[in-house]
């Protein structure tokens, strides 16, 4: 540790640490426009100035500069007020005066800090250079004449999110950043350059002149359209919800957002269902709630629970699963099921189906394995952990995968396709077992892609056996992963959302298995395995496949319009918060089901969220725990069971081919549409 004063203020900072953050520690505000927490110093910008007693007699900037013991630092002495001012003018030199016009208005740096550190008037007189404006995509707009050549959205895109795409030409005046070739970022975290860019040279295009940031209403919520569970911000005018931005979590997303989490949300308004809906004579005729009741009520009238069955969807909050699992269990029924994809999940354990490493913990990993995973589609925070922890060791890092061939924006050594490599590993008999054994905290992921098989169990199983036999299961560190892809699958398993006793599988269910089908958001599946006979009860907020083939519609809330709980990945419990109204008739889920309960004369336990919450409580104390890490050591080596399932010789494939459609959210987004007709060639060569 090193002693620094700061403006009379004395602080201890680590080794290595430089003259801004010690800066920071004091409580100083030093202005920057280039210097990022999370991306490496380049020291172009020169706001960051401060003077350094006992070195040379110029302001120094603070950023580039590393501590000493004992140093003493002036940040606000008149030789640095004149340097910083100096620095602001010529900023301003050839940055356009178009504030009334830049969706960077109210939110940009260059304002704040041309007010706090500039002064009132330039000496400059000439014309401004004008800069012609780069394609970047359909997601992020560019006026490249108020870039002040910061370089941080080149650092980003190379350091961050991996994609070496963007870079300067020419020098001085005349430097210009974009794309060497003309082309549409190829990031799945490009939407971040709108956050990082400290004036409006980068900002959304599909936000571009719809808001004011003091005209939105902010709430703080979390994404749901993966499995990672990063922490949001829903800005909303009125009715509708016109942007989303990522709140700072350093033990999920950091400061980061995926593009789809962040542009999908177009697809809110279009193809909502707002009103129930009834099927008669073939034809869905619009219906009252009570109509809508009525006809689901006469079709059970009589019906047997073991004809009743359910399925949760990918977007379902924890609250509306478990008013659907307690209203099966009135009705006598245990055909319950979250696994509409066919997931072969252990659910008998918990961290036989959670991110056990934790996400944060990624940043101590020594080897790696990925097993039918791609993270870059299936969920870009993770691997942008999985990048900056290859950075954090130099290279040194060694990833295995098990899998298709794929660009993960770092080094990865295909070891094949073959689930036969799992036994390979765990003998010993292919060469990257040695460099697992080796290692002192080594982790594997098992991805969808591994466990949407007809042997997915035994994948399962053999995959903890790999990690047992590896050193991955420890007091202190539990390497064993699964990663999931849908928002409410954890959630459900940790609820018991599963077949009860006697109970039918998803399987099980489709072609007549149940004479009456409660879909709950149900929608990534084929809707023509239903039985022609099955009377279908669709409740979700989209016009998706699963409305298509309801006999009666129930309209839900989006996960925008309703508090919810949900389960990330690693099991972690957390909360989201309603930022608008649903639209028309729509209702929360929870309380459609309490509302049907009461009409069926078996009414649910509960008037409020307060009171279904306790229910949660009750049935599983891991929701009493809010936003706690849950991370925790291996303490039972039992693994999985496979049964008399056998390890086939069919290749992985992977489970996203379509990062950017996966759910009826995204899939109503015209954004997200455009994204794919764009990227589509190369999610056709990442799926191959």
């Amino acid at each position: 540790m090193a002693k620094v004063t700061v403006d009379g203020i004395t602080v201890e900072v680590p080794a290595g640490s430089n003259v801004l953050q010690a800066c920071e520690a004091a409580g100083k505000e030093i202005p920057r426009f280039c210097y990022h927490d999370r991306l490496s110093v380049a020291g172009n910008c020169r706001m960051c100035l401060v003077e350094i007693e006992k070195a040379p007699p110029k302001p120094i900037s603070s950023c580039s500069y590393p501590v000493a013991d004992g140093m003493v630092v002036h940040t606000d002495s008149p030789m640095v007020r004149k340097a910083r001012r100096g620095v602001m003018e010529f900023l301003l030199i050839n940055h356009p005066l178009d504030c009334p016009i830049c969706d960077q208005g109210g939110e940009c740096d260059l304002q704040d800090q041309a007010v706090g550190y500039g002064v009132d008037h330039s000496r400059y007189a000439e014309n401004k250079r004008a800069v012609k404006d780069k394609y970047l995509g359909p997601l992020v707009k560019t006026v490249m004449t108020r870039c002040i050549h910061c370089t941080r959205c080149i650092r980003f895109a190379a350091e961050i999110a991996g994609v070496e795409e963007l870079g300067a030409t020419s020098r001085g005046e005349g430097m210009e950043v974009g794309t060497y070739v003309e082309k549409a970022l190829s990031s799945e975290l490009s939407g971040c350059l709108i956050d990082i860019c400290p004036v409006g040279a980068l900002t959304s295009k599909p936000y571009a002149f719809v808001a004011r940031p003091w005209e939105l209403r902010k709430t703080d919520s979390v994404d749901v359209l993966d499995a990672v569970g990063a922490s949001i911000r829903i800005d909303a005018r009125g009715p509708e919800v016109l942007r989303i931005l990522p709140r700072i979590n350093d033990d999920v997303n950091e400061e980061w957002l995926g593009d789809k989490s962040r542009f999908a949300i177009d697809g809110l308004k279009r193809r909502r269902l707002d009103a129930c809906w009834v099927r008669r004579d073939g034809q869905l005729h619009r219906a009252t709630w009570a109509e809508a009741f009525d006809a689901i009520a006469t079709r059970l009238d009589g019906m047997r629970g073991e004809r009743i069955g359910a399925i949760a969807g990918n977007l379902a909050d924890a609250e509306s699963m478990l008013a659907l699992k307690d209203l099966m269990a009135t009705l006598g029924s245990a055909n319950l099921d979250c696994r509409q994809d066919g997931s072969a999940i252990d659910a008998s354990r918990r961290d036989f189906y959670t991110f056990n490493t934790s996400i944060a913990g990624i940043e101590e990993a020594d080897a790696v394995l990925l097993i039918g995973s791609n993270p870059r589609r299936e969920a870009p925070l993770i691997n942008a952990r999985l990048r900056k922890r290859w950075l954090q060791t130099n290279g040194a890092l060694k990833i295995g995968a098990i899998g298709p061939q794929a660009d993960l924006t770092y080094p990865v050594q295909t070891l094949g396709d073959s689930p036969a490599l799992l036994t390979a590993l765990r003998d010993g008999a292919q060469p990257f077992a040695e460099v697992l054994r080796k290692a002192a905290k080594p982790m594997l992921i098992v991805g969808q892609g591994a466990l949407l098989r007809p042997d997915g169990a035994a994948v399962l199983a053999a995959a903890w056996q790999l990690a047992q036999a590896s050193g991955m299961l420890g007091a202190e560190w539990h390497g064993f992963n699964v990663l999931h892809t849908a928002a409410a699958r954890v959630a459900a398993l940790d609820l018991g959302f599963l077949p009860g006793p006697r109970g039918r599988t998803f399987a099980g269910m489709m072609s007549g298995g149940v004479d009456l089908l409660w879909l709950l958001g149900a929608d990534e599946f084929d809707t023509g395995r239903i039985g022609r006979e099955t009377f279908v009860v669709y409740q979700g907020h989209h016009g998706d496949r699963g409305a298509a083939r309801a006999d009666v519609i129930l309209p839900g809330a989006a996960y925008t319009e309703k508090n919810g709980t949900y389960v990330n990945t690693e099991g972690r419990v957390q909360r989201g918060f309603a930022a608008v109204a649903p639209p028309g008739e729509a209702r929360a889920d929870w309380t459609i089901l309490r509302a049907f309960s009461e009409r069926l004369g078996r009414r649910l336990p509960y008037d409020g969220i307060e009171a279904l919450r306790a229910r949660m409580e009750q049935l599983n104390p891991v929701f009493a725990r809010l936003d706690v890490s849950p991370r925790f050591g291996a303490t039972d080596p039992t693994g999985p069971e496979a049964g008399d399932i056998a390890l086939s010789d069919t290749g992985f494939v992977y489970a996203v081919a379509n990062y950017y459609q996966t759910d009826p959210i995204s899939r109503a987004s015209p954004t997200m549409t455009q994204c794919t007709e764009i990227y589509r060639p190369t999610l056709a060569v990442a799926a191959e």
